[in-house]
């Protein structure tokens, strides 16, 4: 029997497919890397009988990145970036074994049905899934078809049925687009992000952000935010005049009219209006019109005016908003929330998505009434070829994820309902020489209004009855000041807008872009979602001005934008693109960094040097003069008189170590600790940034130092392996105690013992068990743990039975991901060559310390 391997982009998506394909008839088991699991059923394919295997990849599958050396910031020329710097495909998440998962669930299979997501990106991470699977698939005749690709928008088993039953062939042009977009964000991106990195961070002191990044669309985004911002800073008010009227009839209540004239911005010439108008006592209607307006309803739903409205109406950031919907999409209540497209297909089943929320208690009235009168056909919309329109597949009444939900069906439905209809009254007066008028509207039929009732007319005072001729008394007549107002910072929904008009992104990514800017601190989220700059932001911008205004304004990438759709439609080829692209930034960046100085005279304005920022902490080993440690990210510390800044770890607090120094330089060592439930270590300053040993990293504090002798090393206070990672090893924390602890310097992995123990030493020698090295805990005599009063006891942590009730794990409360070079550990904790061999891992290690460990 063959084998056809069927491969989603999300392990939820697989699960939904396989259900439907199998009609509930599947087995599964997890795969080899845990993540994702494997579906299987027998079942027809291409006229004969098949084992189905259905799983899933968890996103992109692989990454571009540089090799090696050219990742190294310190070593490589940015310029390098654009065309010595070889790259290569990495695995996207090494942790997953993406690929050795795959090639063994494809090994033996004959055909493959790619299940991606159906835009350019999944097109992309079908190829990625070929290049890994092929080579180990079975190899069929050379006529023979074995490569498929399903079509599909939605999660339902009508659309999942038709694409299985329709299946087509994964569009290398599409994919090829995508890798040319990865390449020049890699190459452009990394290169101005580095240099201008390196060239700030070296000068100034607080400009609070870890990373001075660059981003072909990025900069534009941010373009945008500080071009509202100039605006406001540049406005200047203006005094104005209006001549505010008030007339009524009998018993009526006062009209309040506006003055055609609209404003004058003379006071004098305001003042002569009004004495003109206040020679008579009557105002005269000179006409009342009567007239229907139509309000039409909305064109079908697309992502941007999605995030449109999740960030203007429920308060929802892009990113926040994509992700609830990808949720929604993957547990089938959505169709695809991709798509740029606003018109539905002709064979689209209106009427039958309509009756799934018949019985919603929210619009059911509203859908039952638009299912007895008939469906009004939606407005025609701009088909873009992707996808159908952002469309409700089924009743959805939970709460997460409800408020989205909510609104794409209210959309949804809006778009089969009439027009709004009501009727607007505008009556003219005469008051003197002067014109005057005003105006107000009726409901005649709410139409879609009545389930988007937001969008609804609002009640107005009834106008009065009455007709040319008529005469009105005049109650008030006077001369009011104004001033113009400046425009507001710009919203999340009005920058969507922008970026969409200017091609900026696609409407994959404009979330992402906008979420970038946030997270450097260019701009900071005020209320009603609006997007204000901070001194950084506006900087960076005025410095791309006055180097080169093509950085930052949307021309340049919206150019690039349309090469790369070119390619997608085959109509230009990927190699040329790309290079043209690379040749034209390559030459923008030689021209910024030869013109830095520009933008380096805006930062002095705004920041402070490196050298007048922070407080004194710890002395440096060259000069031993005082350090002064920055607390604004990133963190470091500087020494003004050897003109020296060196890294430290982020995301945690720094404080001197006992005065204590390294033996190798002579720094002070200091402490980084992520708080009182996270972990902690020492580091020295110079080796943190300069590993003194081959086999560390930068990034390495002494819980991974190899130094042979030093007290505060990996080989004097390592104690054994990670019992969850594979690659670390528990350190004591010296400064833990009374409440004992030691800690993965790895992953985020906390052994908590011997509390209220009065001193915890690593011996020299190990346990004969696991490898692992022996603890001596020295306890107080009025509050020791060990069996008859005894204060003293030596044995290892993981074997010893006196130990077995003292010890806890628990895992460290990070405030983010710790990212850090990992080093090789030598012998069992990094002692020295010639110590020993690695420690035995338990077979089941959690198993086997399940006795203890909580």
């Amino acid at each position: 029997m063959r084998t056809v391997l069927m491969v989603a982009e999300k392990p939820s998506l697989a699960q939904s497919i396989a259900k439907i394909l199998s009609k509930g008839n599947c087995t599964s088991r997890k795969g080899l890397n845990g993540a994702c699991s494997v579906y299987e059923y027998t079942g027809n394919f291409e006229g004969q009988t098949v084992r189905f295997k259905m799983t899933s990849v968890c996103g992109h599958v692989m990454s571009l990145d540089f090799i090696g050396k050219y990742n190294n910031w310190d070593k490589v020329d940015p310029a390098e970036l654009f065309s010595k710097a070889p790259t290569e495909k990495k695995e996207a998440n090494s942790k997953l074994n993406m690929v050795k998962f795959l090639q063994v669930e494809a090994r033996g299979c004959d055909y493959v049905v790619l299940w991606l997501d159906c835009d350019k990106e999944g097109e992309n991470i079908c190829f990625e899934v070929l290049d890994a699977i092929q080579p180990v698939m079975n190899k069929g005749c050379a006529r023979e078809r074995s490569i498929y690709r399903a079509k599909f928008s939605s999660i339902t088993d009508t659309d999942i049925w038709n694409a299985m039953n329709h299946l087509g062939e994964p569009n290398r042009n599409e994919a090829l687009s995508v890798d040319a977009r990865q390449e020049l964000d890699l190459r452009i991106g990394c290169a101005f992000t580095r240099f201008q990195t390196k060239y700030f961070q070296g000068k100034y002191g607080n400009l609070d952000s870890s990373l001075i990044s660059f981003g072909p669309c990025q900069t534009p985004t941010l373009g945008f935010c500080v071009e509202r911002h100039d605006k406001i800073q540049s406005f200047k008010p203006e005094t104005y005049w209006i001549i505010q009227a008030k007339v009524f009839k009998g018993k009526d209540s006062p009209l309040t009219l506006d003055w055609n004239r609209v404003r004058v911005f003379d006071r004098e010439v305001g003042q002569m209006f009004v004495n003109l108008a206040k020679t008579s006592r009557e105002a005269q209607v000179e006409s009342v019109t009567k007239k229907e307006k139509t309000k039409q309803r909305p064109q079908a739903l697309n992502t941007v005016e999605m995030l449109r409205v999740a960030s203007s109406a429920l308060g929802m950031g892009p990113q926040h908003a994509m992700q609830i919907a990808e949720r929604l999409y993957t547990q089938g209540y959505i169709s695809y929330p991709r798509t740029e497209t606003t018109h539905y297909p002709e064979n689209f089943d209106l009427k039958g998505t309509l009756k799934q929320q018949a019985n919603n208690p929210f619009w059911a009235e509203e859908v039952k009434a638009l299912l007895s009168t008939g469906l009004n056909r939606p407005r025609k919309g701009t088909d873009a070829g992707d996808h159908p329109p952002i469309t409700p597949m089924c009743a959805f009444l939970t709460l997460d994820g409800w408020r989205l939900y909510e609104y794409i069906t209210r959309h949804f439905i809006a778009t089969l309902t009439q027009d709004c209809k009501y009727l607007q009254t505008t009556i003219d007066f005469n008051i003197g020489k002067e014109a005057f008028s005003c105006s107000g509207k009726t409901l005649i039929s709410p139409g879609y209004t009545a389930v988007m009732p937001w969008q609804g007319i609002p009640l107005e005072e009834a106008m009065p009855d009455c007709e040319r001729g008529d005469s009105f008394t005049v109650d008030e007549i006077k001369l009011v000041e104004k001033q113009t107002s400046p425009p507001d910072y710009l919203t999340e929904a009005e920058l969507i807008t922008l970026m969409e008009k200017h091609g900026i992104g696609t409407d994959a990514s404009i979330p992402v872009h906008i979420n970038n800017i946030c997270q450097r601190n260019y701009v900071t989220v005020e209320n009603g979602r609006k997007l204000k700059p901070t001194n950084l932001g506006i900087v960076l911008v005025h410095g791309y001005y006055k180097i080169d205004a093509e950085l930052v304004l949307p021309t340049i990438r919206s150019a690039v934008e349309k090469q790369l759709n070119l390619i997608a439609l085959g109509r230009a080829n990927y190699q040329q693109v790309l290079q043209h692209a690379l040749d034209i930034f390559k030459r923008k960046f030689h021209y910024f960094v030869d013109s830095i100085t520009s933008m380096d005279e805006l930062m002095e304005v705004s920041f402070s040097p490196i050298a007048a920022t922070g407080k004194p902490l710890s002395r440096c080993g060259k000069c031993h003069r005082f350090m002064k440690c920055i607390q604004a990210k990133p963190s470091r510390l500087h020494c003004s008189h050897c003109d020296e800044t060196y890294s430290l770890p982020q995301n945690g607090a720094i404080k001197l170590y006992k005065e204590l120094r390294c033996p190798l330089d002579d720094f002070e060592l200091v402490l980084w600790t992520s708080g009182a439930r996270g972990k902690s270590y020492p580091l020295c300053p110079y080796c943190f940034s300069n590993p003194p040993f081959r086999d560390m990293k930068k990034g390495m504090g002494c819980n991974e130092c190899t130094h042979p002798s030093c007290q505060h090393s990996l080989n004097s206070l390592g104690i054994g392996q990670c019992v969850e990672c594979d690659s670390g090893v528990l350190v004591l924390d010296p400064t833990s105690g009374p409440k004992w602890r030691m800690a993965c310097n790895k992953c985020n992995v906390v052994v908590h013992f011997f509390e209220h123990a009065h001193k915890v030493l690593v011996a020299q020698e190990s346990c004969d068990n696991c490898d692992a090295s022996l603890v001596a805990v020295d306890f107080n005599k009025t509050r020791t743990p060990l069996p008859a009063g005894d204060t003293q006891h030596r044995g290892c942590v993981f074997c010893d039975p006196v130990f077995q009730d003292l010890v806890e794990l628990k895992h460290a409360t990070m405030r983010h991901s710790i990212h850090r070079g990992g080093g090789v550990r030598r012998g069992g904790r990094g002692r020295g060559k010639g110590r020993r061999g690695n420690p035995k891992k338990p077979k089941d290690k959690m198993a086997a310390l399940a006795a203890y460990f909580v």
